[in-house]
């Protein structure tokens, strides 16, 4: 169920992502921050599983609250907690679990995140997880223990549904070409995250231009070094 969170900066979310409202909601109560804390320390570790996390923590709390009533002493809820959570560790051990011997296998690397996508977008798992472990290959370095997620980016694009989504191999450019090249075949991009532009001094001063002549030779230095950035994408073959 999505809740709806306002922060400190009165800014709205509207979320079911237990990390989320963690992290977007000022915790006080010591109790409530350390369990804040681990829900940080499993994103961060694992990227999922802070809902169960949380549920487990409050459930937990809430079982030591009636232990309490009962008349037993904390120290000794938390050394049966200890007990537990060694059983639980020793019976997790027991239970057989699914590795993966190729990563780069999509249908094996599907089965895989199937059940995590499902905690986030239920109904959708069959059509996202497909998508998302296409990238994840496509992405994929040589050594699979360097994979980062920043080599994938998500561009959402108003107008669509969901199953309007697709995996670009490539750069996607949002904006219309500036030019009436419109298909290019076996050719050189030279992409720019900055203006293609002269810089500007910081400096300030007074420039006495007398006539046009003067005015031609102030702006040649400047034409001059542009045309030869220009002239150096042409000779790399851009």
């Amino acid at each position: 169920m999505n809740k709806m969170v306002i922060n400190h900066l009165e800014k709205l979310f509207i979320t079911s992502d237990a990390a989320t409202i963690i992290r977007e909601t000022d915790v006080h109560h010591p109790a409530a921050k350390m369990i804040a804390q681990a829900a940080k320390m499993q994103e961060n570790e694992c990227g999922d599983g802070t809902n169960l996390l949380i549920s487990m923590a409050g459930e937990l709390m809430t079982q030591a609250q009636s232990l309490i009533t009962m008349g037993l002493h904390p120290s000794e809820i938390l050394i049966g907690y200890e007990k537990a959570a060694k059983k639980t560790m020793e019976l997790m051990d027991a239970i057989p679990s699914y590795a993966s011997e190729n990563l780069r296998d999509r249908a094996e690397l599907t089965r895989m995140i199937k059940a995590t996508v499902a905690s986030k977008q239920f109904g959708l798992e069959e059509f996202l997880a497909g998508l998302i472990s296409e990238a994840a290959i496509y992405s994929m370095p040589q050594s699979i223990g360097s994979f980062s997620t920043e080599n994938v980016r998500v561009q959402k694009i108003l107008g669509g549904g969901i199953y309007d989504s697709e995996v670009v191999h490539g750069m996607v450019v949002t904006r219309g070409s500036m030019t009436s090249v419109r298909h290019c075949t076996d050719c050189k991009v030279a992409v720019f995250n900055t203006n293609i532009e002269m810089q500007q001094g910081e400096t300030k001063g007074t420039v006495l231009l007398q006539n046009a002549e003067d005015l031609l030779n102030y702006t040649k230095g400047e034409e001059e070094a542009f045309e030869n950035f220009v002239k150096g994408l042409a000779e790399a073959g851009i």
